[in-house]
C-alpha cells in the first residue's frame, strides 16, 4: 500500500507505525525507507515487497549510515548508558536535512525510534515540521503507545497498525535471529513473547521454562508451605542470577495478567489487584536496590493468591 502510494505521488508525509514493542516496526521503517530512497534515485526496483538488492548503491549508503537524504533519531548513548529521552537538540539537528535540497533524489526520510521517547520540547519541535513539511519529506514515527503522543502529532499523521505475530511467523523470526535460541527453547519463547520476537529474545538463554514451570505450580497449588517461593528466591538471588532476576521482574506481572484474562467478576478484580501490586513492586525493585530474594518471595506470593481456594 505504501509503495503504491509513493509511486503515485500521493504518499502522506507523516506515518505512525503503531503496535507492541519488539514486533519489527522499526525494522519495517528502515526497510521501507531504503526501498523508497532506492526507487526515488531510480531506476525503480522491480518486484513486490520492499527488498533492495545487495550491492545497490542506496543499500550500501544506508548500511554505512551515510545516506545524505536519510536521518534516524533514537536515544543517545553515553558511557554505555542510554539517555532517558530524545532531546530537542536532536530534532533541531534535522533542520540541515529539512532545509537543504535533496542530494540523490527528490525524497527525504526521517525515522524516529521511538516517538514515545520524545521529551515535550522535542515533540513540539517535531510538530512544527509536521505542520509545514517540505515537498517529498516523509516522517516515520515508531510508537509502542500512540495514545501517549501529542494529539496534535497524531492528527497530522496517518497510523499503520502492527499486530502481534502468529505462532508460525514467530517461529520463523526466532529461528533466524542471531544467536538462535537453543533447541527446545522456542516453544517457551513463543508463550512468553506474546507475538513479539524482540520481547521473546530478551528471555533467550535464561532457561525461562524453569521459572515458568514454578510460577505455574504456585498459581495452581498455592504453595502453602512456601517451598516454591523459597526455591525461586534462592534461584534468583546473587550477582550471577541477575539476568534471570530481571527477566522474572518483567515476566511475573505478565504471568499474572495472562492468568487474569481467564477470570471474570470478583475473581478478575482480585487478580488485577495482585497484578498491579506485583507490577509496582517489580518496577521499583532495581531502582530502589531492593533485596532480590525478598522481592521474588513477595511477588511469588501474589502469584500464589491466584490459586483456587483450598490449595
Amino acid at each position: 500500500m505504501l509503495l503504491a502510494a509513493a509511486e503515485s505521488g500521493r504518499m502522506h508525509h507523516g506515518w505512525i507505525l503503531a503496535g507492541p514493542a519488539g514486533i519489527g516496526k522499526a525494522s519495517f521503517a528502515r526497510a521501507l525507507a531504503m526501498r523508497l530512497l532506492a526507487d526515488a534515485a531510480g531506476p525503480p526496483i522491480a518486484g513486490e515487497g520492499h527488498d533492495v538488492p545487495q550491492g545497490h548503491p542506496v543499500r550500501a549508503l544506508m548500511e554505512a549510515n551515510a545516506h545524505p537524504d536519510y536521518a534516524e533519531l533514537a536515544l543517545l548513548e553515553k558511557d554505555g548508558v542510554l539517555a532517558r529521552n530524545i532531546g530537542v537538540d536532536q530534532i533541531r539537528g534535522l533542520q540541515r536535512l529539512i532545509q537543504s535540497a535533496p542530494s540523490l533524489s527528490a525524497r527525504r526520510i526521517v525515522v524516529i525510534d521511538s516517538a514515545d521517547d520524545l521529551e515535550r520540547s522535542a515533540a513540539n519541535a517535531l510538530l512544527k515540521n509536521l505542520e509545514e513539511p517540505p515537498a517529498d519529506m516523509l516522517f516515520l514515527l515508531v510508537s509502542h503507545a500512540p495514545g501517549r503522543l501529542l494529539p496534535t502529532i497524531r492528527s497530522r499523521c496517518r497510523t499503520l497498525r502492527f499486530g502481534p505475530l502468529q505462532d508460525d511467523a514467530m517461529r520463523s523470526a526466532l529461528s533466524m535471529m542471531e544467536p538462535a535460541p537453543k533447541d527446545g527453547e522456542i516453544e517457551t519463547l513463543l508463550s512468553v513473547g506474546e507475538g513479539s520476537p524482540g520481547k521473546a529474545l530478551r528471555y533467550a538463554g535464561l532457561n525461562l521454562a524453569e521459572i515458568e514451570g514454578i510460577l505455574q505450580s504456585i498459581a495452581t497449588q498455592g504453595d502453602p508451605d512456601n517451598r516454591w517461593r523459597l526455591t525461586l528466591a534462592k534461584m534468583l538471588s546473587g550477582k550471577p542470577a541477575r539476568p534471570r532476576y530481571e527477566a522474572f521482574l518483567e515476566r511475573a506481572p505478565a504471568f499474572i495478567a495472562q492468568t487474569a484474562r481467564l477470570r471474570e467478576g470478583a475473581a478478575l478484580g482480585a487478580a488485577l489487584g495482585h497484578w498491579e501490586a506485583a507490577r509496582q513492586l517489580a518496577g521499583g525493585a532495581v531502582i530502589l536496590s531492593l533485596e532480590p530474594g525478598a522481592v521474588v518471595f513477595e511477588i511469588a506470593g501474589h502469584v500464589a493468591a491466584l490459586a483456587p481456594q483450598g490449595n
